[in-house]
């Protein structure tokens, strides 16, 4: 599933980046007018963040790390704005590799797969499933196309800035909170086609971990391992620091899900 179009504040984007970033900008200063305030994992209390979300007067909780993930001052001027999660899959390395299969899958099919999680399994216990490279993730050789993308739509939005409600309206903005960062590598998979919360992410796909890819996600929080390294804006090092990190974390509290396949 791959993003037809993208609208900020219910509008086709078409216009010039100057456009954008000035729509970003009254959206901004509309919000601190009305002095909303974001509800757990992104979904403001009334109003927009960053475009247009629907009102959830019932949330309550605010995202449980907010702390942990060096938040945007609400007074910052609006910054590069990310583009659209297929483009960011653009980039990623070509693969003879389409991902999961629908159906049941060959004889030789299974057998690749097999020797692909094998070899996976032996670099991961040397640390070197994925690379780590200023800020940026390098998916390992013979990965499915969609951890590729995954991967790559990772990398786009790994420094951006941190902000409530941010990927929310749209996957397209200058800023992303826990759900919106994951939604956006998500996307870029071709796993979602429009952006989650981290309460939706908890029934998203199927449960327990995956061979490749897994969400953990709870009511406040949500965070995602690809290829043995963390996607997460929580504990990252600043506000620029990367979302890509290591392992070391608890995942106590979090519900396990993965796509089928992956």
């Amino acid at each position: 599933m791959r993003i037809a179009g993208t609208l900020i504040g219910g509008k086709e984007l078409g216009a010039s980046r100057d456009d954008l970033l000035e729509r970003l900008l009254r959206l901004r200063r509309s919000r601190e007018r009305r002095g909303e305030v974001s509800g757990g994992d992104g979904k403001p209390s009334g109003g927009r963040v960053s475009a247009a979300i629907e009102s959830d007067s019932s949330a309550q909780p605010r995202d449980s790390e907010a702390a942990q993930s060096y938040p945007e001052p609400a007074s910052s001027t609006p910054g590069q704005v990310a583009e659209d999660p297929a483009a960011a899959a653009a980039s990623a390395s070509p693969s003879d590799d389409t991902g999961p299969s629908p159906g049941a899958p060959s004889d030789a099919q299974v057998r690749k797969e097999l020797r692909q999680l094998q070899r996976y399994q032996r670099l991961a216990k040397r640390g070197g499933s994925i690379g780590l490279s200023a800020g940026e993730a390098e998916a390992p050789p013979g990965a499915p196309s969609a951890v590729q993308d995954m991967v790559a739509g990772g990398n786009a939005i790994a420094t951006f800035p941190y902000r409530l409600g941010g990927g929310h309206g749209s996957f397209v903005d200058d800023a992303y909170d826990c759900s919106g960062s994951v939604s956006y590598a998500l996307a870029a998979a071709g796993l979602l086609d429009v952006p989650l919360t981290s309460g939706d992410l908890m029934k998203w796909g199927a449960k327990g971990p995956g061979l490749w890819m897994t969400v953990y996600a709870n009511p406040g929080h949500v965070f995602m391992t690809v290829g043995g390294v963390r996607f997460d804006t929580s504990g990252r090092n600043g506000r620029r620091g990367s979302r890509w990190q290591g392992l070391n974390r608890s995942a106590g509290g979090f519900v396990a899900r993965h796509w089928p396949g992956l």
